[in-house]
């Protein structure tokens, strides 16, 4: 994460700093994710969740063995942080109204402290009950990049229909895995934890430095997705005007 935060920010010094918003927002990305395993990696950032389970015999009491299970909370900072600005890349892209960019991102941020307050959970209903709200977030995530977000790029040309198609469509795949992962894992206690930490590492990696150098190469390549920032963005204020977002003049 680190080492692709300076690639991306290294990028951004190559082009002027009107066409650097999807490499700022992506920077971050990669930058608050190094700092969440570095915290990981140190020890910071984790907490214990302390369960019980009940095991009903026929002929003997009922038995309970409590358990305590990591939950490295630091992970969901990260995410209540990134997947945002990851949402934000994408709307952008597509042209999404700045209605629709808040409800997907309040949805967003819903899903994952939701996700968290079910990673603390200690009975079931506790648990799977913030976990099937976290998945109603999400469904509202996926209907305002598939449904909202299609139709905001079908007014734009071909190309950047077939990469919002492709980009939006890998996004989701990656994210729907996430879930499952927790599932497994926090919710159901099916994975240990050393799997749970390899999966949700390789997922990151494909949500986060795969997708932000995918997004930006494909980005420098095509100048009618190149939003251009003027007036305060640029030049602060003064005599430029207001913020404008827009395509290239020429596009």
């Amino acid at each position: 994460m680190a080492i692709s935060s300076l690639v991306i920010y290294g990028l951004a010094f190559r082009v002027p700093v009107q066409k650097r918003l999807f490499h700022v927002l992506t920077a971050f990305i990669t930058t608050f994710a190094f700092l969440s395993y570095f915290a990981l990696a140190t020890g910071d950032g984790i907490s214990f969740n302390t369960y019980t389970v009940t095991e009903s015999h026929k002929r003997v009491p009922d038995t309970h063995q409590t358990y305590k299970r990591e939950v490295y909370w630091a992970r969901y900072v990260d995410w209540s942080i990134t997947t945002p600005l990851l949402l934000l890349d994408l709307a952008l892209l597509a042209g999404l109204s700045g209605a629709n960019i808040l409800v997907a991102v309040v949805a967003d941020i819903i899903m994952i402290l939701t996700g968290l307050f079910a990673a603390f959970g200690t009975k079931g209903s506790q648990t799977w009950g913030w976990y099937a709200i976290a998945c109603i977030a999400y469904l509202v995530v996926v209907y305002q990049l598939a449904f909202n977000g299609r139709q905001a790029v079908a007014a734009k040309d071909s190309k950047t229909k077939a990469f919002y198609a492709s980009i939006a469509g890998f996004t989701l795949v990656v994210w729907t895995l996430y879930p499952i992962i927790w599932g497994l894992s926090e919710g159901g206690h099916v994975i240990n934890v050393d799997s749970e930490i390899v999966a949700y590492a390789v997922l990151d990696i494909l949500a986060k430095p795969v997708f932000g150098f995918w997004l930006l190469f494909t980005h420098d390549s095509m100048s009618s997705t190149t939003p251009s920032l003027e007036g305060f963005w640029s030049q602060g204020f003064g005599s430029q005007g207001t913020l404008r977002v827009g395509d290239d003049d020429d596009a």
